[in-house]
């Protein structure tokens, strides 16, 4: 399922839709975080990201693993190491934007009404731009490493 799409590698097509989402979700995530006079405008942009971009990172990470089974096993050298260098990014991308979703659905979850307290509000704040800055440390590392191991020399 995840390794081929019309004949090419499915990895590449998929992983664009993470490299999209994941920015936007830490992006607004943070932004409903610190300028509570937004949350109105970006609720739902939020809601929607916080489920589509962390099923996007696990279609990333699953396309990978097929895309490197089917082509890459025996790689060794400087690509086999390249290769292992862009794996070991994807569990901590994959758990970093779990996290950052859940953070997010808690922090619209929170924020609605006057059923908890400042103290909560600005917890769960805290934790979601937390995860959206390593969401955005991850995927760019992910993304760099990836793009080294197909261009480089």
């Amino acid at each position: 399922m995840f390794e081929e799409f019309l004949g090419l590698p499915a990895h590449p097509l998929i992983t664009h839709s993470a490299v999209v989402l994941i920015p936007l979700l830490a992006v607004l995530a943070a932004v409903y975080a610190l300028a509570p006079r937004t949350r109105a405008a970006t609720t739902w942009a939020v809601l929607g990201l916080a489920v589509v971009a962390p099923l996007a990172t696990l279609a990333a990470r699953q396309s990978g693993i097929a895309f490197k089974e089917g082509r890459f096993s025996s790689a060794s050298g400087q690509l086999g190491e390249r290769i292992a260098e862009h794996e070991s990014f994807g569990t901590p991308l994959t758990l970093v934007v779990a996290g950052l979703g859940l953070a997010a659905l808690g922090l619209v979850y929170v924020t609605r009404g006057d059923r908890f307290g400042r103290p909560v509000v600005l917890a769960v704040s805290a934790l979601t731009v937390v995860l959206a800055v390593a969401a955005g440390y991850y995927v760019a590392r992910a993304g760099h490493s990836g793009a080294v191991a197909v261009w480089a020399d």
